[in-house]
């Protein structure tokens, strides 16, 4: 990832504790790397401080405890002021800041509020990754403001005929092959609902491993990723509603393309 390429200032990464934190992680020295191949290249300064859990630019922020030492149920609205009056000073070594909130769910309301107007108009050297273990813990006006990533452990693995499919969805997305996309759609038209959902839920799965550079991006910009990881939550919920795998593929068919 280069510094002019686009990237999301926000993303939630749900999946479970250990999981969401691995992948906040890898996306953080991503975001932080200076390697000029595929990032995180795990060998610059920035990864390497980043590993070692001493970059200055990688700020975390969790429910604190109380006098006791015991860790209190909530993120208060105190704490992601204070975030926020840091949001605005420069990097100290890097080309951008990450913030890591963990237990991003517990945020009380007007924490999320508090969050929700540093999520409008973010300072564009930050980029804010909000760990847990459903997004729908989280206001749904924060979520329409990241790209939600699911960690791996946070929900089961896709069989290999699902991921099979997601892989051919994506390389003919990534080829905008408008014409096969289309045979695509009709092919697996009458897919079940569960088969579907697994089907988005792989191809997610990858989308979120490329965007963290674990995986090859099919020579698709950041941009483009980021928009199909966004089409495979609208096709989840779409399919929550019970809304036909024939439509949900070919609204994937066509927005893919945008």
């Amino acid at each position: 990832m280069k510094t002019t390429e686009k990237y999301s200032h926000a993303y939630i990464i749900a999946g479970t504790a250990e999981r969401a934190e691995e992948k906040a992680k890898d996306l953080a020295a991503a975001l932080l790397c200076e390697g000029s191949g595929a990032r995180p290249c795990g060998v610059c300064r920035h990864c390497r401080k980043v590993r070692e859990g001493v970059h200055p630019d990688l700020i975390t922020l969790s429910r604190r405890e109380d006098g006791k030492g015991k860790t209190g149920k909530e993120i208060y609205v105190e704490q992601i002021r204070e975030l926020a009056a840091t949001a605005a000073v420069l990097p100290n070594e890097a080309e951008r800041k990450v913030y890591l909130i963990y237990d991003a769910g517990s945020m009380n309301l007007a924490a999320q509020n508090a969050m929700l107007k540093l999520l409008e108009e973010p300072p564009s050297f930050d980029v804010f990754l909000l760990l847990t273990d459903s997004a729908d813990r989280l206001l749904e006006t924060v979520r329409s403001r990241c790209v939600t990533l699911r960690a791996a452990g946070g929900e089961e693995t896709p069989p290999p005929q699902a991921r099979d499919m997601a892989q051919r969805y994506l390389e003919l997305s990534a080829a905008m092959a408008r014409v096969s996309l289309l045979s695509f759609a009709n092919e697996y038209g009458d897919l079940g609902n569960s088969e579907m959902l697994d089907f988005v839920r792989a191809a997610r799965m990858m989308l979120a491993d490329m965007l963290c550079g674990r995986l090859p991006e099919l020579s698709m910009p950041r941009a483009r990723l980021l928009r199909l990881a966004q089409l495979m939550d609208k096709a989840e919920e779409y399919l929550r509603f019970n809304v036909s795998t024939k439509h949900v593929l070919g609204m994937l068919s066509v927005e893919s393309l945008r």
